[in-house]
């Protein structure tokens, strides 16, 4: 008893002790949402407290990740990048749809238990770790054609796995990701300027040949909201008519009575604050998500080597662009593209994912905090 009482003194010592308090603050303010979001009948039960375990896997596994030695964790990506892939590839075969994601299988279900989770959320801290050893092996040369080439091919195998479920969306996560790390690891603005000519000169065959009506049509609608609004623009239609009927305080979450928008546990979640809790409750989460994103950034600084620092700016990257787009989907500033929102959003693979993912970022903090005393 007083071993584990002495190693949670420990990690209390040399924890990141405010990214752990924001995390824990933002999945708190989820738990008071969703059960405001049941009292009003349009989620069960038992989603709330699939997100509670899930949270509170995602904490203790949070914990547990942080004090194994990143390094060494980034050295067995043999074992568990192929397992994270090869369980994206079995979605192609015996893939599950989940509620209104119509367009992509990225789901698996797990036997007996009536419970599925999403492949993909596992193969973003996979490519994460994979990603940020290949960088630091390369860092001195990253700048060069063949190396940028390796790099570049590294981050598009996984990117196209998970365009092949349809789930565009995801894909652009891992797109974010690639580009945070990539910039961070010390890319040339050249290179930078060439991508973007790039993406904007294969745009026009990205519209015709890979997106389809449905896709399309979000997109269009963000620019004219009148295109189709019982259609494609129902969703957010039906969203900004909940952010703005809240007001500056909002209407309260306990009152059981809320308006309906599609996916208001999940991807529109940031409707129903806005709603309930009004413009000051909408701050509130953009201020969370905004501290650990500057946390993160400010881990990644402190950092003892390359490594560390990857793994630090590739979390970053995935916490901040999910957050960006899916505050920007509910606003009707961004197309809905089926992203959750960090901590926030109801789903038991997320959730637990973005902890284990601040675990990685607990590990780097923790293990540069020992390292700055063992070379005293």
């Amino acid at each position: 008893m007083n071993h584990i009482w002495s190693s949670c003194v420990q990690f209390y010592k040399r924890t990141d002790r405010w990214l752990l308090f924001f995390c824990l603050a933002c999945s708190v303010f989820s738990a008071f949402l969703l059960w405001g979001i049941y009292l009003s009948g349009y989620i069960k039960l038992r989603v709330f407290l699939v997100q509670l375990f899930a949270t509170a896997l995602g904490f203790f596994g949070a914990c547990f990740l942080s004090g194994f030695d990143y390094r060494e964790l980034a050295g067995l990506w043999k074992i568990y990048l192929p397992v994270a892939g090869g369980l994206v590839f079995l979605t192609y075969f015996i893939g599950k749809q989940r509620y209104s994601y119509i367009d992509d299988r990225a789901w698996l279900e797990i036997p007996f238990l009536g419970l599925s989770f999403q492949p993909s959320e596992i193969l973003k801290l996979a490519f994460i770790f994979s990603f940020a050893l290949h960088l630091e092996k390369v860092r001195e040369s990253i700048n060069q054609p063949r190396t940028l080439a390796l790099l570049c091919a590294h981050g598009a195998v996984p990117t196209l796995m998970i365009v092949a479920q349809g789930d565009h969306g995801t894909a652009m996560v891992f797109v974010a990701i690639f580009a945070s790390m990539l910039f961070t690891a010390g890319l040339h603005p050249g290179y930078i300027l060439a991508a973007g000519g790039t993406a904007a000169a294969v745009s026009p065959l990205v519209w015709f040949f890979i997106l389809d009506d449905d896709k399309r049509g979000r997109i269009l609608t963000i620019l004219n909201p009148e295109l189709d609004p019982s259609g494609v623009g129902w969703q957010q239609a039906l969203g900004m008519t909940a952010i703005g009927s809240g007001q500056i305080w909002g209407k309260g979450v306990l009152t059981g009575e809320h308006q309906y928008v599609p996916e208001m546990h999940n991807d529109f979640i940031f409707a129903f604050a806005g709603e309930a809790l009004g413009f000051v409750g909408c701050v509130a989460i953009m201020l969370l998500l905004g501290i650990i994103c500057i946390k993160l950034l400010l881990d990644a600084r402190r950092s003892r080597d390359p490594l560390g620092r990857y793994i630090c700016t590739g979390v970053f990257g995935m916490i901040a662009f999910q957050t960006f787009w899916g505050i920007g989907m509910c606003l009707s500033m961004l197309p809905v593209a089926g992203l959750t929102l960090p901590f926030f959003s109801a789903g038991g693979t997320s959730v637990v994912l973005t902890w284990l993912g601040i675990g990685m970022v607990l590990g780097v903090h923790r293990h540069s905090f020992s390292g700055l005393f063992e070379e005293v």
